[in-house]
């Protein structure tokens, strides 16, 4: 495909690029006025150039970022959950729009990006970083297929690195310390599953009465309670086929949620609202659900004072895994429990449990191996 530009007047250039000829064998040619200087001008022109290779033109309209972007999350809607869709939302409210938005779609350079990105880690995280470049890439990756630009910009833009966040797995010890405690609070039988179980926040709060079969002790995981924007509760099934899962309860834990649902059930029936089958197990005697946030805060105010800092809630799931792993259950087992999509996931996570594991495993081989050599020592003895 050939191009041609030619200026018109200072600053402005007209940008020819020959299309193939048509039916009938006619001529035909795109035509763009462009301002700006010659550098630039050859450069758009390389970018209509190689657009049309594809069959199609990049539109020469002044489409913004924020208009592109905007377009992108009305279609990409219909696609995904509201939950994340509020995450996107927001990250480009509040870290895109206002660096971005204005400039034109077809002017935004790589250094645009980057200069992005530098001014936002003075005042979030790498991972709010990488969060938003996945959702810039992904956007701009459709404005590409919708012909508004013939490049994406991040795909020339290194993000920043996360650093592994810590987790702060709790002793056997430090367990008891805190379902100790927990019993003097209403949240007991929550934070006694989540240290017995390993399930993420949402999935615990989901927790309908008929996913408890205590006959079979088990518990199967198949929603997840979310709070969007507004104060609107909303159920999701998990993302994966590995997240919907049947659960094993140890007997403690069958015990701890028979006593709950018996005495959810009671307070119930003194307010004259029975507990149905598709109840919450974790609830108010009124029926309200227990809120991801009010939860966390009980969590951390009961690990505070108990005087352990940097104890997340999130770290129940991290300490129920690592005592299993501490146990030599096997990573399998474990996956299936967490609900990780694969065993990868879980080996990775876990990690900083290996190093432990792997003496365990050396020294059982060398008493393995100890105990098999001992005949042949003896027999030597004697001769």
């Amino acid at each position: 495909m050939r191009g041609n530009l030619r200026q018109r007047s200072r600053g402005s250039w007209t940008l020819t690029v020959e299309l193939p000829r048509d039916a009938s064998g006619k001529r035909r040619a795109l035509y763009e006025t462009f301002q700006g200087n010659k550098r630039q001008a050859q450069d758009r022109l390389a970018e209509l150039i190689a657009s049309t290779k594809d069959g199609y033109t990049v539109r020469p309209e002044k489409i913004t970022v924020q208009e592109a972007l905007s377009q992108w999350l009305r279609d990409h809607a219909p696609r995904v959950r509201a939950r994340t869709m509020q995450g996107y939302e927001s990250k480009l409210r509040y870290r895109v729009y206002p660096a971005l938005g204005r400039l034109s779609l077809r002017d935004l350079q790589p250094s645009h990006v980057q200069a992005l990105y530098r001014d936002m880690l003075a005042q979030v995280s790498a991972r709010t970083v990488l969060h938003v470049h996945r959702i810039l890439q992904e956007s701009l990756d459709y404005a590409v297929k919708l012909g508004y630009i013939s490049r994406n910009p991040c795909k020339a833009v290194t993000p920043p690195r996360p650093d592994r966040k810590e987790m702060r797995a709790l002793s056997p010890q430090e367990v008891t310390r805190v379902l100790e405690a927990a019993r003097a609070t209403p949240y007991y039988a929550l934070f006694h599953t989540a240290l017995y179980t390993g399930l993420r926040r949402s999935e615990f709060l989901g927790l309908r009465v008929h996913d408890v079969d205590l006959t079979l002790g088990t518990i199967h995981v198949a929603q997840g309670l979310h709070v969007l924007n507004g104060g609107r509760i909303t159920y999701t099934e998990p993302k994966s086929a590995k997240g919907k899962r049947m659960v094993a309860l140890t007997p403690s834990s069958a015990i701890v949620l028979r006593e709950h649902l018996a005495g959810l059930e009671a307070n119930r029936l003194a307010l004259g609202i029975p507990l149905e089958d598709n109840g919450l197990v974790f609830s108010w005697a009124d029926g309200r659900p227990m809120l991801p946030n009010s939860v966390t805060r009980a969590w951390r105010r009961l690990v505070r004072g108990l005087g352990l800092t940097g104890v997340r809630l999130h770290d129940a799931r991290h300490t129920h895994a690592s005592l299993m792993l501490a146990q030599n259950i096997h990573p399998k087992i474990v996956q299936e429990r967490l609900g990780h999509s694969t065993i990868a996931v879980t080996l990775d996570t876990y990690s900083h449990v290996a190093p432990g594991l792997q003496a365990a495993a050396a020294l059982a081989f060398d008493k393995m191996l100890a105990l098999d050599t001992e005949p042949e020592r003896a027999t030597e003895m004697v001769g």
